[in-house]
């Protein structure tokens, strides 16, 4: 089905919240974004981590919705807030609950995202469920507004208050991106939050500007990847590795040593299963990255678990497996991110199986993914 739907810019503009929190040197801070609602994910890069009350965690927006799991996430973070230092920013995911949950302007466009897309992965739609309010038409939505605000003061109150941007030491977080470091207060909230394509727009900074809303994967035509880009010399990092939305996905954690440095590491949490390659493999040229925003495809042919499609746009044609390829809301076929990129793999290489098919296997290796056609050993045999 159709990912998108229409933005939700208020009537009014509204000026970035900006928090300045004193994170002191020598604290190690963990940002991730775009989280989705994946508990399961967030525990498991916090793991990865070995996040410790000495660190810092700083969610850089959409930390919920289109995940299953958005009201234990929510539960989850404000828990870990008892004993950990956690600042969460508000994303445009988030922003519709800021809005729903704000008044009555904007019900006619956000009721669309709740029942047709979000549907059972929203926050909002789980809290009503829980108590038993779910709402089925327009009409409904100021008695599960009331509701949620009543019976859930503390969630709601922390979508309420999320700020759009942190500021601290060398870095500035914000989910989408900024167009300048000064006079921060003075940005628009939603233009900081929604925010495509930022690395296209050619800025530069003296802090670093980390930022998450826009999958990495979308930046390069060539090469489908979910590790996060760290451009040194524009100082910009994005990081959101597409959790929740790609079936490679993976919620990458930028790891600061220290907020008034220069050095930044990170590391990922994807869930999938960990396999050892047992030959060698050359990379292929000229490789294809089918990315969602032109992900029109022809089906060709079909086999037992692999379909051959063309992909109008460019002329290509490749297989893939065949639970990537559907018929979506608008009536066109569709595929999944995908690609026809040949990983260069030597043996003993670490990979992680996205999908494993009668052609081959579809791989990640330090976060690209590829095809994989030698043999594997699954690790723990």
């Amino acid at each position: 089905m159709s990912r998108a739907f229409a933005p939700l810019r208020p009537p009014v503009p509204q000026p970035a919240r900006v928090i300045r929190p004193n994170i002191q040197p020598g604290r190690r801070v963990i940002a991730v974004s775009d989280v989705h609602g994946s508990l399961p994910f967030l525990k498991g890069v916090l793991d990865k981590v070995r996040f410790t009350p000495d660190d810092v965690l700083i969610i850089v927006g959409d930390l919920l919705e289109k995940g299953r799991d958005s009201l234990a996430t929510l539960r989850y973070v404000l828990e870990l807030g008892r004993t950990h230092t956690v600042y969460t920013l508000c994303g445009n995911c988030d922003y519709i609950d800021q809005c729903f949950l704000s008044g009555p302007s904007l019900d006619e466009k956000l009721w669309p995202v709740l029942s047709e897309f979000w549907q059972d992965r929203s926050v909002l739609l789980q809290m009503g469920a829980e108590i038993g309010v779910t709402p089925r038409s327009l009409d409904d939505m100021p008695a599960l507004r009331a509701a949620l605000l009543e019976r859930f003061p503390v969630e709601t109150g922390f979508l309420l208050n999320l700020p759009t941007i942190l500021e601290a030491g060398n870095f500035l977080f914000v989910h989408g991106g900024v167009p300048r470091e000064e006079r921060l207060e003075e940005l628009d909230a939603y233009d900081c939050m929604k925010n495509d394509d930022f690395r296209g727009q050619g800025h530069r900074f003296q802090k670093w500007v980390v930022v998450g809303h826009w999958p990495v994967t979308l930046y390069d035509p060539r090469i489908q990847r979910s590790a996060p880009l760290i451009d040194y010399d524009r100082h910009i990092a994005s990081i959101d590795g597409g959790c929740v939305l790609k079936l490679d996905g993976q919620l990458n954690a930028l790891i600061l040593p220290d907020i008034g440095g220069d050095k930044l590491l990170y590391t990922w949490y994807d869930g999938l299963t960990a396999v050892t390659a047992l030959d060698a493999q050359e990379p292929s040229a000229d490789p294809l990255n089918i990315r969602w925003s032109d992900s029109v495809v022809e089906k060709l042919a079909e086999e037992e678990d692999c379909v051959l499609i063309r992909h109008p746009a460019t002329g290509r044609e490749l297989w893939l497996p065949r639970d990537f390829v559907t018929v979506w809301r608008d009536g066109k076929t569709h595929t999944e991110d995908a690609t026809d990129y040949r990983l260069p793999v030597s043996p003993g290489d670490q990979l992680a199986l996205v999908r494993q098919t009668r052609r081959g296997f579809l791989v990640k290796k330090d976060g690209i993914t590829g095809w994989y056609y030698g043999r594997i050993k699954y690790n723990g045999e």
